[in-house]
């Protein structure tokens, strides 16, 4: 196709060739496309060209001069809108879980005694965890298990808690097992919260009700449990965390769609009462709201212990029960976590579920099933319960020796102790993700440092307008073998010397 003559017009109009011409020209058309409609962009783009130009023939993109390498994003920053992330997730602040655990791992006193999250320190009961050997010989423990949850465990579920409810559960449509507690309430939320739909919860709170609640568009009303009014200078029982009605029922309007109950309660420890679960209730039915009652701890009670489901058949029919198989058998890593309701509600449920994760892990289903079926005859649910309790009181006995009050718990297996009495130095150096955070991070901080015990400070759990309440409390997880609890009691000794009355 070149014209090689010199005689024709062509020669001197394409010197090169036609082909080589024409490419030429679509290429200056592109450029001159550019100017005039990404003009805003043009600066960048002539930066980046000029960068790339002066850069290594190493360095550049072999996808050619044109197009931008990802080292040199940084000079294009009206594209990074691409990537700019949902607001559910942006902007948040470095979360408390890995603030303790990196703090823990940089501590010079080692090996750090970790009291902080709630895993516990030894295995599941044998007749568990040989189930779960056994599971995994099976075929069909190794697929898919059915949506709404093995057949087994949901009848091992219904026969253990029909009792505790009065009636005798359907396993088929009143049970639905979930990925963890924590996956089945995300389920119950985005089977019931839409866009402009509001939630109340009681502060402090679960940190994962947050993001579980905004997902799905909802938003949050706090209402706080008011701890006593002399908790800095006396031990006194987790049911002195009271709630204000007034302002509980205050806080419900016609938006309110659902209210998030925690009993017994992490981290308080309290234990709602028989007539707080009825003030509670009444409400509810008054203003037509669905009760979500996170039950996770129900198996370590220390004091009576009622189900909100079970004080009328009214409340049992907008209320949703959440229990977790991986707390009631030492297995927090099995996420096998299960609700309880009435079809209306539990059909939702089961539908958001299976959106979310389809199934649930079928072997450890299986083994689950056969710890519900086990644990009554064994007399496990008393040995538990009598172990934990047990437990509580060997690790409480430092703070009664450094005279330290603390929130007697009625339940599960956090204690809240009031640390306004320890006198960090003034000149102690924090990192910055801690400085800027309510005392407690900064107790927390310091006991990791100078102790060599991690805990976890409970602001975190609150609202910025309500940490005040628990600025001086940390949260410590007896969960724990007794020698671990026995090594974190001699570190604390060391507060000693900060302790000032």
């Amino acid at each position: 196709l070149t014209l090689n003559s010199s005689s024709t017009p062509s020669a001197w109009l394409f010197p090169i060739g036609v082909l080589p011409t024409l490419i030429i020209l679509s290429c200056l058309y592109r450029i001159v496309s550019m100017l005039v409609y990404c003009r805003p962009r043009l600066s960048s783009v002539a930066l980046g060209v000029l960068s790339l130009a002066s850069q290594p023939s190493s360095h550049r993109n072999p996808c050619g001069p044109f197009l931008l390498s990802t080292r040199d994003m940084s000079i294009v920053p009206d594209r990074l809108d691409l990537f700019r992330p949902a607001k559910r997730v942006a902007g948040q602040r470095q979360d408390v879980w890995s603030i303790v655990n990196e703090a823990a791992a940089a501590s010079p006193v080692q090996p750090i005694v970790n009291m902080g999250q709630g895993f516990f320190g030894y295995n599941p009961p044998s007749f568990a965890l040989n189930a779960a050997k056994l599971a995994l010989d099976r075929v069909d423990c190794n697929q898919y298990s059915p949506t709404k949850g093995r057949p087994r465990l949901k009848r091992a579920i219904a026969d253990a808690y029909s009792p505790s409810f009065g009636r005798q559960l359907d396993p088929d449509t009143e049970v639905t097992i979930t990925t963890g507690a924590n996956e089945g309430m995300l389920s119950a939320f985005m089977a019931f919260i839409e866009p402009g739909d509001e939630v109340i919860i009681f502060e402090p709170f679960f940190d994962q009700y947050i993001s579980n609640i905004e997902m799905p568009g909802g938003t949050i009303r706090y209402v706080p449990l008011h701890p006593p009014k002399d908790g800095a200078s006396r031990t006194s029982s987790a049911a002195e965390w009271t709630i204000d009605f007034d302002q509980l029922e205050k806080t419900i309007n016609s938006k309110t769609k659902m209210i998030v109950l925690n009993s017994p309660h992490n981290p308080v420890g309290k234990v709602f009462s028989h007539d707080e679960l009825i003030c509670i209730g009444d409400l509810c039915v008054k203003h037509n709201i669905i009760i979500l009652s996170d039950e996770v701890y129900d198996r370590l009670y220390y004091v009576p212990f009622t189900r909100i489901a079970t004080l009328s058949p009214e409340l049992y029919e907008r209320t949703l029960t959440v229990g977790s198989a991986g707390k009631a058998f030492y297995a927090t890593g099995w996420r096998v976590g299960y609700l309880i309701g009435p079809k209306h509600l539990t059909h939702y449920v089961a539908a958001a579920h299976t959106r979310i994760c389809y199934s649930s892990v079928s072997p450890l289903q299986e083994a689950a099933a056969v710890g519900f079926e086990e644990a009554d005859k064994v007399g496990f649910w008393d040995e538990s319960r009598e172990e934990m309790k047990r437990k509580m009181e060997l690790f409480c006995e430092i703070f009664d020796e450094l005279e330290i009050p603390y929130s007697d718990p009625e339940g599960g297996y956090f204690v809240l102790a009031n640390f306004s009495s320890v006198k960090m130095p003034e000149d102690y150096p924090f990192p910055p993700q801690v400085a800027n955070r309510p005392r407690d991070f900064k107790l927390s901080w310091f006991l990791i440092k100078e102790v060599g015990v991690a805990c976890i400070p409970p602001t975190e759990f609150y609202t910025e307008e309500n940490a005040h309440i628990a600025e001086n409390y940390l949260r410590f997880a007896v969960c724990k073998n007794d020698d671990v609890l026995e090594m974190a009691k001699q570190r604390l000794r060391g507060l000693k010397e900060y302790i000032v009355k």
